[in-house]
């Protein structure tokens, strides 16, 4: 008879995995929700959410269900901007732009949702222009 390890059966969490867990980060850190909060919605402790966002545990569709409901978003919201098997194979995929991983880092990060919120709620696009030319004219300088 053929033993089945349950070590082995258990497949481990791939580059989609670790996508979603940023996307899980990034839209609670946009609500401004704690993990422990999320954790709470969803019925997990923090530890597990953490492991969600870092991409070491996968997310079942049952569990990112109930996330996306906490989160108010539809569970597509997860999938998007996926890097795909054409991107991976080094040819890019129509109407899409390389993003660099320091920008979506930073875009991800406390002080950028905290920037692109404050940003996004500046109506005059002159304004905009000029926040826009500012910043480059600090980034310029060796501070």
């Amino acid at each position: 008879m053929l033993s089945i390890n349950s070590e082995t059966t258990r497949r481990k969490p791939n580059s989609v995995d670790a996508h979603v867990g940023r996307r899980i980060r990034q839209r609670r850190l946009w609500q401004n929700m704690s993990q422990a909060t999320l954790a709470d919605a969803i019925g997990v402790t923090f530890q597990q959410v953490q492991k969600y966002e870092k991409g070491v545990n996968r997310v079942g569709a049952g569990r990112l269900q109930q996330i996306s409901k906490a989160l108010k978003v539809q569970p597509c919201y997860f999938f998007e901007d996926t890097p795909d098997k054409n991107q991976s194979d080094g040819q890019s995929a129509a109407n899409q732009t390389e993003i660099p991983p320091e920008v979506v880092e930073f875009a991800a990060s406390e002080e950028g949702i905290e920037l692109i919120k404050a940003f996004s709620r500046v109506g005059d696009n002159d304004v905009r222009r000029r926040i826009v030319m500012l910043l480059k004219s600090l980034s310029a300088h060796e501070w």
